[in-house]
């Protein structure tokens, strides 16, 4: 299949080393990522508790690479904003609580979430969420690119879910999307190929990067 967009690599800060997060983020600066994938988890919508604003600000302060800042969050609306004003480049949040909850209205917070602010806007499914729930949204909405969860969110060093690569290149085939599709998670040197060949074009990974030499 052909690619779209280029290619890019990017290491989930999730699984760094936090007592030497400096010194990761550097080393990896100069072996040539492309950016920084950082998961925001609030406890609700995953079983777990990452960072908030503050510490992408800091990590802000160590790098000038493009800080891509996954929301795992009940209520996206109102921490956006936070996170955009401590640094994000790219923001992106679940579609799952708009489907769940009728009082989150996700085709308003899109048009908050805009260009306008310099920041690249994009939604995530888990391994259960439809492609097809784009279909609406890909027609009334100039998205950057769309995050798919290999697997189930929460926590790191999960295994692979490939059958959720399908969704990837429905996007691709079906529906035309030429935007930037990431894969996140279990995401290796072997899964990396099934990734790319369905339509994938930016690999988050975090456990295989940061626990290797």
């Amino acid at each position: 299949m052909a690619y779209y967009p280029e290619i890019k690599i990017a290491p989930s800060v999730l699984a760094a080393d936090y007592s030497r997060l400096e010194d990761d983020l550097k080393d990896l600066e100069k072996r040539g990522i492309d950016f920084f994938h950082i998961d925001i988890m609030d406890g609700h919508f995953v079983p777990n508790i990452t960072i908030g604003p503050q510490v992408v600000k800091a990590v802000r302060g160590i790098t000038d690479l493009t800080l891509d800042v996954h929301l795992m969050i009940e209520d996206p609306d109102f921490f956006m904003l936070k996170f955009i004003d401590a640094g994000a480049d790219i923001i992106n949040f679940h579609v799952e609580p708009f489907i769940e909850n009728n009082k989150l209205n996700l085709k308003k917070l899109l048009k908050v979430y805009n260009k306008s602010q310099g920041v690249r806007k994009g939604l995530t499914i888990n391994p259960p969420t439809s492609a097809d729930y784009f279909k609406d949204i890909l027609r009334e909405t100039d998205l950057d690119f769309i995050l798919i969860m290999s697997v189930n969110p929460g926590f790191g060093g999960q295994s692979f879910m490939p059958d959720v690569l399908a969704k990837a290149e429905r996007l691709r085939t079906y529906y035309g999307f030429k935007g930037d599709i990431q894969i996140d998670g279990g995401i290796n040197q072997e899964t990396s190929k099934y990734a790319l060949k369905s339509g994938c074009n930016i690999l988050v990974a975090g456990t295989y990067i940061f626990n290797s030499e």
